[in-house]
């Protein structure tokens, strides 16, 4: 699978999300990111140490943000596939097994459709492929 679109990557972060990817490595050297399906994180990215996520053979890598692999199911794949991700930070609690938890922000996937312009438009929202 490519992690572009016509060129564009598949996944970016706001400096605000890289900011706190570098804040949590300081603490846990070796992370990845797996978009939520649903159900109690809603649609969440989640950060887990590397080493304590089983990344499945149905599961799709996006991209990296940060240096850091992001991941995806396939039928969430299939589901957002003509999308881009957007990972951002805002003010709240992270999920309940995500590193971001008790951190009081978050990470926040936006998302725009490739070739479609912003879905999400947010203006001081500063975004960057890495």
């Amino acid at each position: 699978m490519e992690t572009t679109v016509n060129g564009e990557p598949r996944v970016l972060a706001t400096n605000k999300a890289l900011d706190l990817i570098l804040e949590i490595k300081r603490d846990h050297p070796d992370i990845l990111f797996h978009q939520s399906g649903g159900c109690c994180d809603g649609s969440s990215p989640m950060c887990y140490p590397a080493d304590e996520f089983m990344i499945g053979d149905s599961d799709v890598k996006l991209g990296e943000i940060g240096g850091v692999p992001v991941y995806i199911s396939a039928s969430q794949f299939e589901a957002w596939k003509h999308t881009q991700l957007i990972i951002d930070v805002v003010p709240g609690r992270g999920g309940m097994f995500s590193l971001d938890n008790g951190r009081e922000k978050r990470f926040l996937t936006r998302s725009r459709l490739f070739g479609g312009g912003e879905a999400c438009a947010v203006p001081d929202v500063k975004v960057r492929a890495v």
